[in-house]
């Protein structure tokens, strides 16, 4: 339930979008919540494509990505975890997850998969559009960061013993092995690595990673600490240069 009227539902799509304007996918197979969220997100002058189950989404994502996407989980023909998981392989697209009150371990799951946040249903327009707009934000500052021609000035590498941090191109690397990560993960991780030793509580995190007035629990940033841990495993089983001060927050050691 979100808090717009419904309209007719709208027809799986995939129809482009004016350049000026950012695009929005929404994946969901229900098509009162399709059709309020692409109206509400019109209004605030976003593109929207919408689709009603998750294979047919993954494919359109790959083909022709927008964005972001806003992705429920529980979904016929494939569910939302399994399209996150499917996505992940090939592409860093934003992913925000619609969730229902009573799948607390699918929202960890979810976080754990790669998503770059998700909200609980029922959830207001509002909300749902600060959380894109958030997201979308910090996805273009890397972009352009990336793109920025080799004269203007870019951010220095971050070099914390093993760990090698690029902003400029949005690229990390633990021992000279590239470990790709989200925005929102690179944006946590740095946050660490910027003042190793020093202990960054979860709210300090949250300010790091999502730059606005934009509500996120403490699991989501527990969520996505978990999964930091198991990308740099990947590279390193003995990975272990994210530390935990518990009941206060994480630290980065460079040693």
């Amino acid at each position: 339930m979100v808090d717009a009227a419904a309209s007719p539902a709208p027809t799986d799509a995939a129809a482009p979008a004016p350049d000026a304007r950012q695009t929005i996918a929404l994946v969901d197979d229900d098509r009162n919540i399709l059709t309020t969220v692409s109206i509400g997100l019109q209004a605030e002058g976003f593109a929207t494509r919408v689709y009603s189950d998750g294979a047919t989404a993954l494919k359109a994502l790959l083909e022709n990505p927008p964005d972001l996407a806003v992705c429920d989980i529980k979904m016929p023909r494939m569910d939302g975890l399994e399209l996150l998981q499917k996505l992940r392989e090939k592409s860093a697209l934003p992913v925000i997850f619609l969730t229902s009150k009573d799948e607390e371990p699918d929202e960890a799951l979810g976080l754990a998969l790669g998503a770059d946040d998700y909200i609980t249903k029922p959830f207001s327009q509002r909300l749902l559009i600060a959380r894109i707009r958030a997201i979308l934000r910090r996805s273009e500052l890397v972009r352009s960061e990336v793109e920025a021609p080799p004269h203007d000035s870019q951010p220095d590498a971050i070099r914390r013993g093993r760990l090698l941090m690029d902003p400029a191109r949005h690229a990390v690397t633990w021992d000279g092995k590239p470990v790709s990560l989200t925005v929102t993960e690179f944006l946590i991780l740095e946050a660490l690595a910027l003042r190793p030793g020093v202990i960054k509580t979860r709210n300090q995190l949250m300010d790091a990673a999502y730059n606005d007035d934009v509500f996120v629990d403490d699991r989501t940033i527990d969520s996505h600490i978990k999964r930091l841990r198991r990308k740099f495993r990947a590279a390193d089983p003995d990975f272990g240069a994210i530390e935990t001060l518990y009941g206060a927050g994480y630290s980065f050691a460079d040693g």
